[in-house]
């Protein structure tokens, strides 16, 4: 049977912004037409004179094999006879001013591997899928009473072959899996692996919006990687960058000659701290391209969510410009009002369509209700990163231990918010690179101190509200700055110090997935409770996360001094146990606390009932709860 040709109402919908299935329509579709096989290519290019397919099929010849275009929407079409998947192709546009250019296509489902940049016809539907149990599962999860912990991961650095050669998207799914089950995250968030021409933009700078990059294998490559995750029980979260794009000039760059993806003025279309171009999110066409990119790799690649990145840039028409460099809204005001109209359209439209998915917000500033309805205001998204928290967090923990009882209000100052949103604690790559040092040599002190902070800083994470993102490395103390250029420094697992580091992290996702206080209410107020945060002097906090009656108590000594005797009070008595030690030898700790646990007595204390008296280790957090 014929496949069907390009609709009027595919048209329609498409200049209407709503086409929520357009990588159907648009880019290049093997298919059959008049009982012949070949391939239907379409592509928007509203100010072009004359577009044509050129490819290995036609010597790349520009007007050989010239499209038609569709009345007034700017489409072009063609069906070429005989050519199949696996063929190599770019559009030909000639502009309104008769100059030829060469693009490639923004719709393409697979490119060659950069420096070449042409697409290549895909065959869709060939994959056998076999994670229908997670997705039915997911489709009914309550995310927001569930743990959630990711484990951030560059494909291209995080592993290598010999000579440095990347692992294939299979070779990934056979090393990456079994070490995430084993460390226990819940969620695989890869870096960009959208089509990208520079290795050093780590992704961030995309040319294909509807391509897993070739280098490290084909579309179905990927696709066996996202369902042998979900086979095991691991989530796949994509960072997608709707917020900017290259200017290279094969790409989207004034794609038919003119600003069509991107403004024509710099003040509103040009980043010029990135080199990048920004989004004309008010054209209808442009917000389907991208909410259409979203969906694709929801639908065709089954990802279980996506972070968006650089959400701040989208909303502040002066993000990162002086006085004059920018242009206000209609109402002389900074905020870019189509970038939040299509935020918005972009969380519900992909939350509606998949239930279960988790739409994450890198947002870095005080913007409101990131996190809420539109239908109240909101954006939408379900998560945002809480950068306070790790900036805060950082800068305290950065201090001398002498002089952090200076600096206490970095630790407190973040519950005045932390239940304004639904929030994830990031310990994410960008604090990584360009000399901001590794997490391990932020940490002050020698050796020893440093470590012992590391892990701390690792129980603060788990313990706090929120959902945890931890950016690979980190887990197991890598010592030098992350480079996309090469592997983690796995070599470091011999020492016993830092196997320790991440027999620790092992341990905090078992606490964290295991302890229903430690994550059912980690976006709702009544899920955390000083215990004591004035103890500037001696810099400990405590504090207790509750769901209902099942309590857990923490409390952190952030100075490298022993505290014997020391009292806080607890909501019940009987007998607790200590069922985590950041101190342990086994973490590569000193072993001071309280392994025989401790029995409450009646002596009210903090405005408690009873009290426990503790050891508190070293630059150590101790997690204590109530025998079973």
């Amino acid at each position: 049977m014929d496949s069907p040709t390009l609709s009027d109402f595919d048209l329609y919908l498409f200049g209407e912004g709503r086409h929520w299935h357009i990588y159907n329509v648009l880019g290049a579709h093997p298919c059959r037409q008049q009982g012949t096989e070949g391939v239907r290519f379409a592509v928007w290019a509203p100010n072009a004179r004359s577009v044509s397919v050129v490819g290995d099929f036609n010597g790349w010849s520009p007007g050989r094999h010239p499209m038609a275009a569709h009345d007034s929407s700017g489409v072009w079409s063609l069906f070429v006879p005989g050519i199949a998947a696996g063929t190599l192709y770019k559009f030909a546009i000639v502009t309104r001013s008769g100059r030829e250019i060469l693009k490639t296509d923004p719709y393409g489902q697979q490119f060659e591997l950069r420096p070449s940049n042409a697409a290549i016809v895909v065959q869709r539907g060939t994959f056998s899928w076999g994670d229908g149990e997670w997705l039915a599962r997911r489709s009914r999860w309550s995310w927001s009473e569930a743990p959630v912990s990711v484990y951030e991961v560059h494909a291209a650095s995080w592993q290598h072959h010999g000579a440095g050669r990347w692992l294939s998207y299979r070779e990934l799914a056979a090393q990456l899996i079994p070490y995430v089950l084993e460390m226990g995250f819940t969620h695989i968030e890869l870096l960009p692996v959208t089509e990208h021409p520079l290795d050093e933009s780590w992704g961030y700078q995309t040319t294909g919006y509807y391509a897993p990059t070739s280098r490290f294998g084909n579309p179905d490559d990927f696709r066996f990687f996202v369902d042998q995750c979900h086979q095991n029980g691991i989530g796949v979260i994509l960072d997608w960058v709707p917020g900017h794009f290259p200017e290279d000039e094969y790409a989207l760059a004034r794609f038919d000659g003119t600003a069509l993806y991107e403004h024509e003025d710099p003040r509103r279309g040009q980043h010029k701290e990135w080199g990048t171009l920004i989004y004309n999110y008010s054209r209808h066409e442009v917000r389907n391209f991208l909410i259409g990119s979203a969906l694709f790799w929801l639908d065709t690649f089954h990802l279980d969510g996506l972070r968006v990145d650089a959400v701040a840039s989208m909303l502040y028409l002066n993000y990162s410009r002086e006085d004059g460099e920018w242009l206000p809204n209609v109402h002389g005001g900074h905020e870019n009002l189509e970038a939040i109209d299509f935020l918005r359209t972009l969380n519900q439209v992909c939350q509606s369509r998949f239930p279960g998915i988790l739409m994450v917000a890198e947002e870095s500033t005080s913007w409101p209700q990131v996190t809420r309805p539109p239908e109240v205001g909101g954006l939408g998204f379900n998560l945002k990163w809480n950068m306070g928290w790790m900036h805060d967090t950082l800068d305290y923990l950065h201090q001398d231990p002498v002089y952090r009882q200076f600096h206490h209000d970095k630790l407190t100052f973040g519950l005045l918010y932390a239940f304004s949103e639904n929030f994830m604690l990031p310990l994410s790559h960008d604090e990584v690179v360009h000399g901001k040092a590794s997490l391990f040599h932020k940490m002050p002190g020698d050796d020893w101190q440093q470590r012992a902070n590391l892990r701390l800083l690792f129980a603060f994470q788990y313990t706090y509200p929120g959902s945890k993102l931890l950016f690979m490395g980190g887990e197991f103390g890598q010592r030098r700055e992350w480079s996309e250029s090469r592997e983690l420094d796995w070599e470091l697992l011999q020492y016993p110090e830092h196997a320790g580091i991440r027999t620790l992290i092992r341990d905090l996702n078992g606490l964290y997935r295991r302890e229903p206080s430690l994550h059912r209410r980690d976006y709702q107020r009544d899920g955390f409770e000083w215990i004591d945060c004035h103890d500037t002097h001696q810099s400990v906090i405590s504090f207790l996360r509750r769901d209902g009656n099942d309590v857990t108590v923490v409390v952190i000594n952030f100075t490298p001094i022993p505290r014997y005797g020391y009292r806080i009070g607890v909501p019940s008595g009987g007998h607790w146990v200590e069922v985590l030690n950041t101190d342990s030898e086994y973490y590569g700790g000193s072993n001071v606390g309280n392994p025989l646990g401790l029995d409450a007595s009646e002596n009210s204390w903090m405005g408690r009932p009873f009290s426990v008296d503790l050891t508190l280790p070293p630059l150590a957090a101790i997690v204590l709860r109530p025998a079973p």
